[in-house]
Order: structure tokens, then C-alpha cells, then sequence
């Protein structure tokens, strides 16, 4: 039989070694779940939509993911459910469509809407824009508009987003679970 000096017990070692390896495991996991979060963090955005301009498509209340690598690497498409600070207060963060690019000529006219002249294809919109008017997109700026064009404050009235305000591009709603969805992204202009 082997003998062990009083303070080498191997039952003692034995636990040791358990205690530090479910301590290191632990340690990993919470680490790659952290780095795993930042990531993700760094390309999707997470954002509670607190009005009513895009109802019924989006909805007070819901939160949507977007993609804040998308106008890194991509262009803005017309139709495209953009989010963005807000040009009159940075703080603040907006959701609307995009209607017109840089260059664009928007003109509102008997409640449709024209780019360069040619009417858009807004299925979307369920009552008339309202307003008659004119406004040429400078460069480096859009022209974005809610698809509630009866309640919303958009660029109609504000003005144009500078491009370096741009957040992303709205991917879906996740947020309440009953109203899970892929959002849908118009070819609006032919």
C-alpha cells in the first residue's frame, strides 16, 4: 500500500483540479458569449419603433433588427426601410422609407408621388400623400418619407438625411413574437 504525506491527499489534488477546470470552462463560455455579443452588436441594431409614421408595415411597439453594415458596403435603394439620426436632433433615431437618391427630383402632385417624373409604385401607402410640391435631392442626402404619409413628420417637412446619418437598413420585426416577419423592401421605381 502506498503512503501519501498528510498534505498530499490525491482526493484533495483530484477535486483541485475539478473545481479549477469548471472554474476556466465557465470563464471560456461567459468570454465567447461577451465577444459573441459585440460582434453581433457591430452589425445589427436593435430599435423599438415609438411612432405611428410607417403603420401599418411597422407598428408602435415593435423592435426590428437592422443591418448596420448595409450602406457601408451597398448602396440606399429607393424603397428601402432605412433608419437614421434624426438631422434636427442626432439623439434621435428615425425609421422611414426611402424615396429619393441624391440628384433625384420629388415632386408630390394630386396625392402620388414622382421621381424624375415617373410615378412611383407604392403598395405600401394605403391613403393619398399629402401636399403638393417640389424638391431636388442634393448630393450626398436623401429624401425619405413615412408609408403613414397622413401622421408622419418626414422630409416633407424637415428636410433631407445626410448620408453620414444613416443607421441601416430595417431587416425584420422580432419583436412582439405574434408579429415576427422579414420586412419587405419595394422596387418602387421602375
Amino acid at each position: 500500500m502506498q503512503e501519501y504525506p498528510l498534505n498530499e491527499n490525491p482526493n484533495r489534488k483530484f477535486r483541485r483540479n475539478k473545481i479549477s477546470y469548471v472554474f476556466i470552462e465557465i470563464l471560456q463560455t461567459i468570454l465567447i458569449a461577451v465577444a459573441f455579443y459585440f460582434a453581433v452588436d457591430a452589425v445589427i441594431d436593435r430599435v423599438e419603433v415609438f411612432n405611428v409614421s410607417m403603420d401599418p408595415n411597422i407598428v408602435q411597439g415593435e423592435i426590428i433588427f437592422v443591418n448596420k453594415l448595409a450602406y457601408r458596403f451597398g448602396e440606399v435603394e429607393r424603397g428601402d426601410v432605412v433608419t437614421f439620426h434624426y438631422p434636427g436632433n442626432p439623439k434621435l433615431d428615425y425609421i422611414k422609407r426611402a424615396i429619393g437618391l441624391p440628384g433625384d427630383e420629388v415632386r408630390i402632385a394630386d396625392g402620388e408621388v414622382y421621381i424624375n417624373d415617373v410615378l412611383l409604385d407604392e403598395p405600401y401607402v394605403y391613403e393619398a400623400t399629402n401636399g403638393n410640391d417640389t424638391w431636388e435631392v442634393p448630393a450626398g442626402s436623401y429624401f425619405v418619407m413615412g408609408d403613414n404619409r397622413l401622421e408622419s413628420a418626414d422630409s416633407r417637412s424637415w428636410g433631407f438625411v445626410p448620408q453620414e446619418n444613416l443607421i441601416g437598413k430595417a431587416l425584420a420585426v422580432y419583436w412582439p413574437i405574434t408579429n415576427i416577419r422579414i420586412l419587405t423592401h419595394y422596387d418602387i421605381y421602375p
